[in-house]
C-alpha cells in the first residue's frame, strides 16, 4: 500500500508542474529530513509527479492554439507569434529549462503549442525534472 507521504509528494510534484503556485521542493526536503523512506523512491515518486503534471500543461498548449481568435484569449497574437518565433529558434533543448521557477511551465505550454512530439517532450523534461529533484537530493543529504 502507498503511504500518505508519497501520495502527497506526488500531488504537490504534480501540482508544482502544473500553472498552479505549488512548491514540491519543501515537501521533498521534508521528508527526505524525516529519513522514513529511501531517497531514490522519493526522487522518482517527485520526478513522476513532475513530469506528468507538465504533460497537463502539453496538453493544454496543444489545444491551446484553436481559441486564439476569441478576444478573450489570454496572450495577444503578436505575443504568440514571438514565444513561437522563440522556441523555434532555441528548439526543443529550451525544455531543459522546464524545471527553472517561474519560466518552466510555460516552457511546457509552448510546447504543446509548438507540438512537439510528446516522446521527445517526457525524455526532455523528466531528464530536467529528475536532475533537479536529484540536485536537492543530495544538497540535502549532504547538509545531514
Amino acid at each position: 500500500m502507498l503511504s500518505a507521504a508519497y501520495i502527497g509528494l506526488f500531488v504537490a510534484a504534480f501540482g508544482a508542474a502544473t500553472l498552479l503556485p505549488l512548491q514540491s521542493e519543501a515537501v521533498l526536503v521534508g521528508l527526505l529530513v524525516n529519513a522514513a523512506h529511501p531517497p531514490w523512491a522519493l526522487v522518482i515518486v517527485a520526478s513522476a509527479g513532475n513530469v506528468l503534471g507538465s504533460v497537463v500543461n502539453w496538453l493544454l498548449g496543444r489545444y491551446l492554439e484553436r481559441w486564439r481568435a476569441y478576444r478573450w484569449f489570454p496572450v495577444r497574437s503578436d505575443q504568440l507569434e514571438k514565444a513561437q518565433a522563440r522556441y523555434h529558434r532555441y528548439g526543443r533543448w529550451s525544455l531543459l529549462l522546464s524545471w527553472v521557477p517561474v519560466i518552466g511551465d510555460p516552457l511546457t505550454v509552448l510546447a504543446g503549442v509548438m507540438r512537439e512530439p510528446l516522446w521527445s517532450f517526457v525524455l526532455i523534461v523528466a531528464v530536467a525534472k529528475a536532475g533537479r529533484y536529484i540536485f536537492i537530493a543530495a544538497l540535502t543529504l549532504g547538509l545531514r
